[in-house]
Formats: structure tokens, C-alpha cells, sequence
């Protein structure tokens, strides 16, 4: 089913059946983007190169892949789809958590799930977010409930919200608070054999719209007690996302949004080789205007790259550093300042939804929701400073 990697890549898959697959991706981008359905058919080209195992442990049939070999992949897939690109990339960043000896889930669970991603390409994500209490970085408990049976098995009732992906997940983790006299954080694992659980069809943003990123409404869904996987006293802060999502994740939501950069930034370039006014007589791609403004974009993404790509490397030696948050927002502002700039550009051609810029800028926009936030980056980053900048108290006189 997987393709065989020949030589050593900097994604760690086969080069040419990650080509292809990316071709099969960017080819319906544009019916996924009007429809919002979930991209099955990018999932099945992605599963037969075995893109969705790459973080996997090798012992469990996996790549044996890093963050590293994971952001090259997502940045490629951004290019080409940032929909798939997201969902694929909460697929790593479970797998990446789950990889950590840290990591509080039961090891047969943790096998399962490499496993099927290994054996079917099967995806998993956690659904954590409420609209009333949106997301769990900011602090707050679920309003979901996990009510204890008397066989000793959990009852959850409850919506969840942004449940990226659902419709093509195989695994998915629900986040709830017990209803108990003193209430805890339980997470638990269920699949698509689960009863009493619908999607409820919500997400018809602006942009990612084939992120299938809908609601998932729980009625007396029965979880087994084998499938709790975390169980936490919420003093603790466990309503914040424990520290390898924090790291893993901005590094690959960067790495998605440096792909539509890269993308508006090819398109606006076929553009002025191909585009030819009357009156001037040769290509936009010939007059020097476009050149310094298109330089800029250059400068813009070479930056985002770099920085995403130091923010890795600095992984290792610095794992509670700032890198990771900064490179998603300094990635999400290229990718909304490289859109914007090329649509001033371009003038109505860009704007026109025959053509995939407006497409592009639609999707860099959303890279603002997404954890962390750009003012939560931000106000760190300043007290940081404030705080290493502190003059030395005067003496009194």
C-alpha cells in the first residue's frame, strides 16, 4: 500500500509519489473549496505513500519521522491544499504527543492508534473546543460531561466545536469535565464505532472551508473505562494543552500557512509572465515596478521559512523557547501580507474566482484563529523583553 522511500529526502517520503500526490491534492482544491466536503480522495493518494504514518514509530509500521520531516511535508501540502494541510497536521501533532515517554496514555491505546495509521492510513484528532468556552489555551473548563455508570463505564453528553476533520477521522479524543463533587479533566478515546454521537454541519467560514472543521454533538455516548486515556485535577492547569501540543503545533500550523504564501506567490508570478497589456506590449513580468514588489513577497517568505525552520532546530536545546509561537505568527502575517500584496497587484484578475488568488487569501486569513494567537504571542514576547530590559534600581541620594 506504502510506497518504498529510495533515498534520503528532507520530508522522508518518496519524492516523486509525494509529487504525485500533491498534483491529485491541488487539482481539487478548487472543488473542495466551493463544496466544503471532506477531501477523501487527497486522503487516499496520501495513505498509498504513507503520509499519514510518517511521525509513527518504526516499531509500530510507522516512518519513525521528527517535527522536522513533518513541517516539510505540511508546508508542501499547504501549497497545495491548506484544508488537507490542516487536518493532516492535528494527525501529527497527536502522533508527536503520543510518541513522548511522557506521554499519559495506556500503551495498548497508543498502539492501536500508530497502528491503524500505519496498516489504513487512519487519522485522529482531539475535539476540545466549545463555542461558550472556546479554546482550552485561554483557561476554563468544558461544559461536556463525563458522568461515571455504574458498571464502571463513562456517559459523555455535550457539544464540542471545530472538530477539524471529523468526517474522515478514525480516532478522535473528547476533553470533558466529570461530574463529580470535586470536578476533573477527563479525556477519553472513542472511534467511529461510538453510539450517540453526530456531526452537527456548523463550519461555513471564509476560508480552509474543506477542513470539514463541523461540530460533533455527544447524547449519552457510552466510552468503556479502557478507552479513558487522562484523568487530572484542573488545578494543575490541565485545561491548557499539554506542552508537546503547544510546541508541535504552531510549527506545523506555520508551516500550513507558509504553503499559501508560497502558493499566492507562484500563482502571481504565472500571472505576470503570462499576462501581456496592449499598450505595453510585453509581459508585467518585464516591468521593474513588479520586480521590487515582488521581491518584497520573496523577502517576506524566505523569512517565514527560515525563522520556521530555526524554530525546529531550536527544539531540541530549547523546548519551552518562544520560537514555535512567533514562527506561526510571523507565518500567518506573511501569508495574509503576501495575499494582500498580490492582489494589489493584480486588480480584478486576482478577485476574480476563476483564479485561485482570492482562493489563497481567503485561506491565509484564518491563520488568525488558530492557537496561539498572535496577541497571546505577542504580550510573552513583550514581557520577556520588559522584564530582561529592567534597568537596575537608582540609588538613593
Amino acid at each position: 500500500m506504502t510506497a518504498v522511500v529510495t533515498e534520503r529526502t528532507a520530508h522522508g517520503l518518496d519524492d516523486a509519489a509525494f509529487t504525485a500526490a500533491l498534483a491529485v491534492i491541488a487539482e481539487r482544491a478548487e472543488e473542495h473549496d466551493r463544496t466544503g466536503a471532506f477531501p477523501f480522495a487527497a486522503f487516499r493518494a496520501l495513505t498509498e505513500i504513507g503520509a499519514p504514518a510518517l511521525v509513527v514509530p518504526t516499531e509500530f509500521g510507522g516512518r519513525g519521522a521528527g517535527i522536522a520531516e513533518a513541517v516539510e511535508v505540511i508546508e508542501r501540502i499547504g501549497a497545495a491544499d491548506p484544508s488537507v494541510g490542516l487536518i493532516l497536521q492535528w494527525n501529527y501533532t497527536n502522533h508527536l504527543g503520543l510518541a513522548r515517554a511522557d506521554n499519559p496514555w495506556p500503551a495498548e491505546l497508543k498502539e492501536q492508534v500508530f497502528r491503524s495509521a500505519a496498516e489504513s492510513g487512519a487519522l485522529i484528532n482531539g475535539l476540545a473546543v466549545e463555542r461558550e468556552l472556546g479554546s482550552l489555551s485561554r483557561g476554563g473548563l468544558p461544559a461536556t460531561t463525563a458522568t461515571r455508570l455504574a458498571s464502571g463505564d463513562w456517559r459523555i453528553d455535550g457539544e464540542k466545536a471545530y472538530a477539524t476533520g471529523i468526517s474522515g477521522l478514525s480516532w478522535f479524543t473528547v476533553t470533558t469535565t466529570t461530574a463529580e463533587p470535586r470536578p476533573r479533566i477527563a479525556t477519553f478515546l472513542l472511534d467511529r464505532s461510538a453510539t450517540n454521537w453526530r456531526i452537527e454541519k456548523t463550519w461555513d467560514h471564509l476560508g480552509l472551508r474543506a477542513s470539514d472543521t463541523q461540530s460533533v454533538v455527544f447524547e449519552g455516548t457510552v466510552v468503556p473505562q479502557a478507552r479513558l486515556v487522562e484523568l487530572r485535577d484542573p488545578a494543575d492547569g490541565a485545561g491548557k494543552p499539554r506542552r508537546p501540543g503547544r510546541q508541535a503545533l504552531p510549527l506545523l500550523l506555520a508551516a500550513n500557512y507558509n504553503g499559501v504564501a508560497v502558493a499566492a506567490r507562484d500563482w502571481l508570478v504565472r500571472y505576470l509572465h503570462t499576462r501581456v497589456p496592449t499598450a505595453l506590449g510585453a509581459s508585467l513580468a518585464t516591468v521593474p515596478r513588479y520586480h521590487d514588489r515582488v521581491g518584497e513577497i520573496e523577502a517576506w517568505i524566505q523569512t517565514s521559512r527560515a525563522l520556521l525552520r530555526q524554530g525546529v532546530a531550536a527544539l531540541s536545546a530549547d523546548p519551552d523557547g518562544p520560537l514555535p509561537g512567533l514562527a506561526k505568527h510571523v507565518a500567518t502575517t506573511t501569508a495574509i501580507r503576501v495575499t494582500e500584496s498580490a492582489l494589489d497587484l493584480t486588480g480584478n484578475p486576482g478577485l476574480d474566482r476563476r483564479y485561485p488568488l482570492e482562493r489563497h487569501h481567503r485561506d491565509a486569513m484564518v491563520g488568525r484563529i488558530h492557537t496561539p494567537q498572535s496577541d497571546f504571542v505577542l504580550a510573552n514576547l513583550g514581557r520577556a523583553a520588559i522584564a530582561a530590559g529592567r534597568a537596575p534600581q537608582e540609588k538613593q541620594v
